[in-house]
């Protein structure tokens, strides 16, 4: 327990807000850029850099794909906060009977939950933890609620390798790999560049599948573990309320927005155009952002029942992205300087220098967890990281499905030490970083082992 609460001080006393971060970022790739590349434009090296940054952060490209992350997130908690997944938590938590019951109904669902959606994870775990606590209160059943609330964070854990993770579905995207090397990558680089890597060949994969199935009964059963090793704590907890949209006295067309046929139309008019237009793709497991977003909408809208209830959902949920969406700009504002000044390439070349076909994966899972601490969005991290983890690949002929699964696997594991994403779940739960740390620390060392080794098998 002391090891968390020297982790805790660090983060509290040394880390500044991920904002100040990319800030602090920034700053240092301008002055690597001005020290360690040489002035390609015929100015002056400072303002090139500048030009560099201004283009990759109004890169057009890169800003959809933060408005398709950003709606991952939000179409996610908007899911979750719906009557069905209202009553399915409900039915859950009267499950419970004890801390080893209660570990296993949590962590079970949440991860499951999360390879599907990551946003929807994320919520759905702090409230389902939540709801667990207060029903063991109300029954006066004894649980350790802070193992509970480490349970609600692990799909944090897995949330890169499954559907919704940025760099996989990103790349099966057409034209985003020659897109993100366009502008520092060589004509030969570029012409060995797939158009596009489904993700039948990276989340849909045998051996990720496997990893995954792996990785959760791995930390299910550690949690089982630790609900019989660990004492038992109390509880204060208010009973967490979901917004209900009820109209009264509606007059003209307000009924429109109240009205459970309206939504239900729209809805399935969304997801009969998500047929029509992605069902080839679907049946070929090649998932996309635009896919996954577009069939959370029509889902999102059937199962709140109403225009009113469905935009009450999203007004709560488009806050925990704030703060992502303003940092976008500035990972792709360093992506851009990174490019512009050859940086990528020196970086890359040394990677190259120091890896083998073999070691590569494993040093690009190791660098992409440290990165992830500084970086704690997988999107940012893919648009900085990313053209370095594809040119080391293809030198060192590595299979790039196996490389972008590498750098996944590195980046939502420290998520188990990275506090950024536990703050919903923290402001739900009511919980403190240093109660969950201690076991979410055990579950990244756990999982990390199975990652490496998953890396090496396969």
């Amino acid at each position: 327990m002391d090891l968390t609460k020297v982790i805790e001080r660090i983060f509290r006393r040394y880390m500044p807000s991920p904002f100040t971060i990319a800030v602090l970022l920034t700053v240092l790739t301008m002055v690597l850029a001005l020290v360690f590349t040489d002035n390609s434009s015929d100015g002056n090296h400072f303002i090139a850099i500048l030009s560099y940054w201004e283009d990759g952060i109004w890169n057009n490209g890169l800003l959809v794909f933060a408005y398709q992350m950003m709606l991952i997130l939000v179409l996610g908690h908007v899911l979750v906060l719906s009557k069905p997944m209202e009553r399915l938590i409900l039915r859950i938590t009267s499950l419970v009977k004890n801390t080893s019951s209660a570990t296993i109904l949590v962590i079970l669902p949440t991860l499951l939950v999360s390879f599907f959606n990551w946003g929807l994870g994320l919520i759905f775990g702090a409230i389902l933890a939540r709801k667990v606590g207060e029903y063991a209160q109300t029954h006066n059943i004894s649980i350790n609620y802070p193992l509970v609330g480490a349970c609600g964070y692990s799909g944090l854990m897995v949330w890169h390798g499954g559907i919704s993770g940025s760099a996989p579905i990103k790349v099966a995207e057409a034209g985003h790999l020659k897109g993100l090397l366009e502008n520092n990558a060589s004509s030969d680089v570029l012409a060995r560049l797939p158009d596009t890597i489904s993700t039948a060949l990276t989340v849909f994969s045998y051996w990720n599948l496997i990893l995954f199935a792996v990785v959760s009964l791995s930390i299910t059963g550690l949690a089982y573990y630790l609900s019989k090793k660990t004492s038992t704590t109390t509880t204060d907890l208010k009973g967490y309320q979901f917004k209900s949209a009820e109209g009264k006295h509606l007059q003209g067309a307000e009924k429109l927005d109240y009205s459970p046929w309206t939504s239900t139309v729209f809805g399935f008019l969304i997801l009969l155009a998500f047929l029509v237009q992605y069902l080839p793709a679907l049946q070929t497991l090649n998932i996309t952002p635009n896919m996954l977003n577009f069939f959370m909408l029509g889902l999102a809208v059937i199962l709140h029942g109403s225009f009113k209830s469905f935009l009450m959902a999203v007004e709560e949920a488009i806050g925990d992205t704030a703060g992502i969406l303003i940092q976008f700009p500035l990972y792709f504002g360093i992506m851009g300087i990174m490019a512009g000044s050859g940086m990528i390439n020196t970086i890359s070349d040394f990677f190259v220098s120091i890896s083998t076909a073999t070691t590569l994966p494993i040093f690009t899972f190791l660098s992409a967890g440290l990165v992830n601490i500084f970086v704690p969005s997988g999107g940012g991290q893919w648009a900085i990281q990313g053209p370095l983890v594809l040119q080391s690949a293809l030198q060192l002929g590595v299979p790039l499905p196996k490389a972008i699964m590498a750098l996944a696997y590195g980046d939502q594991v420290t998520n188990m030490l990275q506090p950024f994403w536990a703050l919903p779940l923290l402001g739900i739960t009511k919980l403190q970083a240093r109660e969950i740390l201690p076991y979410t620390l055990m579950f990244m060392v756990v999982g990390s082992a199975i990652y490496i080794a998953g890396l090496l098998i396969f």
